[in-house]
């Protein structure tokens, strides 16, 4: 700048704008994510015990006499009783079933079914997946692996089940070794793909089902090992830092006009 030209004056900026709709809003969403984050889990665990034990209970009521049944001798019904009722039945016919008298009625009762066509099909079907599901000693579903599905450098995880037995291995391709696995569905797990794989294309992850069901279930928002308190307290941080920066003045920049 020479000597001629005028010193350059510093103009003050315009306030900005009225920030408090703005400001109230963004804090009243991320108080309100804070909140369904806490109670919505919560909420959703309740009422699916809560629809679990009144079923049991609608289901079980009627094989009740009355004369046993809470409610005739209080003036309101007592939720869980039928759920009770069905523990101790459950586990008194295993008890039954070990027995000599008790085995014997299964063997008669599964050659019953074994020769009606259609039901037979379903009761093996069925008593092989319990069996496997609710065995102590069983190996399926306990291991998590990664598939390239549904096509190649797209990865998928997918459950371990079983080898397959001597006939379909027979008739499966190649002489490498297969293994039966099965490829839930997000958002609903319980739907998906069931296949052999070779065991060379299977990539083994130390990771638990259950971890892998929330994953599929949440389509990756959440993944394993994070922690809800601290996804909680992230939030709430967020939501404090807006309340912070929105209540903090703005500092007016100089302009510099020629």
């Amino acid at each position: 700048m020479t000597r001629d030209e005028p010193p350059s004056t510093i103009l003050p900026t315009a306030e900005p704008p009225p920030e408090a709709p703005r400001g109230f809003m963004a804090r009243f969403r991320n108080y309100f994510l804070t909140g369904l984050i806490v109670a919505g889990p919560v909420a959703i665990t309740l009422y699916l015990t809560w629809w679990f034990v009144n079923w049991v209970d609608n289901l079980v009521r009627p094989f009740v006499p009355a004369s046993y049944r809470p409610e005739t001798y209080l003036p309101f019904g007592l939720p869980g009783s039928g759920l009770v009722v069905a523990v101790i039945a459950l586990t008194l016919l295993g008890f039954l079933a070990h027995n000599l008298i008790g085995r014997t009625l299964v063997d008669l009762g599964e050659k019953l079914l074994g020769r009606m066509p259609v039901v037979r099909a379903i009761y093996r079907g069925l008593k092989q997946v319990f069996e496997t599901l609710f065995s102590g000693s069983g190996s399926s579903f306990r291991k998590v692996g990664l598939v390239e599905f549904p096509s190649p450098g797209m990865w998928s995880i997918v459950l371990i089940s079983q080898v397959p037995n001597a006939d379909i291995a027979a008739s499966l391709p190649g002489e490498e070794e297969h293994i039966s696995v099965f490829l839930p569905c997000a958002p609903n797990p319980t739907t998906g793909f069931f296949f052999y794989v070779p065991k060379s294309k299977i990539i083994e992850i130390e990771m638990s089902t259950e971890d892998a069901a929330t994953l599929i279930m949440s389509a990756g928002v959440v993944q394993p090992g994070s922690d809800s308190q601290k996804k909680v307290a992230a939030l709430a941080g967020m939501a404090n830092a807006a309340r912070v920066a929105n209540a903090s003045p703005l500092a007016p920049t100089p302009a510099k006009v020629d």
